[in-house]
C-alpha cells in the first residue's frame, strides 16, 4: 500500500513539475486543490505533499492564508539562474572531464547523436518535437556532467536546469546553427579531454541562450 502511494506521488509530482516547466500551469496562477484533484486524480494529501515539494524547489510558492501559486517569472530571475547555471554546470564539466571512463564516452557520444538529429529536423523546419527535443537537450547537458563524482552537485544541477528550461519554454525560440555549433564543440572539446575548451564554450553556450531569451522575454 505504501509503495502504491509513493508511485501515485511520484506520478503526481512529475505531472504537476512538467505542466509548470511547459507553461500549461501558468506562471502566477493560484493551484486550487480542487481543480487539481480532477486534473490528476490524486488525493489532496498527495496533491499537498507534492505542491510542497515543488515550494522546496521553488517552482511553487506556497504563501500562509492563500494558498498555493505557481513561482512568477522575471528578468531579474531568468538572469540569476543562468549566471548559477555556469558556476555549476562549467563546474561539474571540469570535473566530469577528469574523471569519465569509456562508458562515460559512449553515453556522452549516444546523447550527442540523438540531439544533433534533433536538431538537424529543427534546422529543416521541423518544430512538432519540441517535447523531444528539450529532453534530448537535457540528456546531452547531463551527459557531459554524469561524471562529476558529486551527486549533490548532480541533484542541484538537474533542479537549477528545469527552472532554466521553464524560461526557454515561455519564449520558444530555436537559436539555429549557432547552438548547434556549441553544442557540437562542446562535444568535441569533451571528448578530447580538453577541459578549458570545452567549459569556456559550455559558458559561451549558456550566456547565448540567456541574451536569447531575454531578447524574447
Amino acid at each position: 500500500m505504501t509503495k502504491s502511494r509513493n508511485v501515485v506521488g511520484a506520478s503526481t509530482y512529475q505531472r504537476i513539475k512538467r505542466d509548470i516547466i511547459y507553461g500549461d500551469l501558468a506562471p502566477g496562477s493560484k493551484l486550487k486543490l480542487d481543480g487539481l484533484r480532477d486534473r490528476y486524480q490524486a488525493s489532496m494529501s498527495t496533491l499537498r505533499e507534492t505542491l510542497n515539494r515543488l515550494a522546496s524547489e521553488g517552482f511553487v510558492d506556497a504563501l500562509d492564508q492563500r494558498g498555493f501559486f505557481v513561482t512568477p517569472v522575471s528578468r531579474e530571475d531568468l538572469i540569476e539562474i543562468a549566471n548559477l547555471r555556469v558556476l555549476l554546470e562549467c563546474h561539474a564539466l571540469r570535473l566530469s572531464i577528469q574523471n569519465g571512463d569509456t562508458d562515460w564516452e559512449g553515453n556522452l557520444v549516444a546523447a550527442h547523436h540523438k540531439l544533433h538529429l534533433m536538431e538537424q529536423g529543427m534546422l529543416k523546419g521541423d518544430e512538432s518535437k519540441v517535447e523531444d527535443w528539450k529532453r534530448y537537450d537535457w540528456e546531452f547537458h547531463q551527459a557531459l556532467i554524469e561524471a562529476c563524482g558529486s551527486q549533490n552537485l548532480l541533484s542541484l544541477h538537474a533542479v537549477l536546469f528545469d527552472k532554466y528550461l521553464r524560461y526557454q519554454l515561455l519564449v520558444l525560440t530555436h537559436r539555429g546553427e549557432e547552438a548547434v555549433e556549441e553544442h557540437r564543440k562542446v562535444f568535441e572539446a569533451a571528448l578530447a579531454r580538453d577541459i578549458d575548451t570545452a567549459a569556456d564554450t559550455l559558458k559561451i553556450h549558456i550566456e547565448k541562450g540567456l541574451e536569447h531569451s531575454l531578447a524574447a522575454f
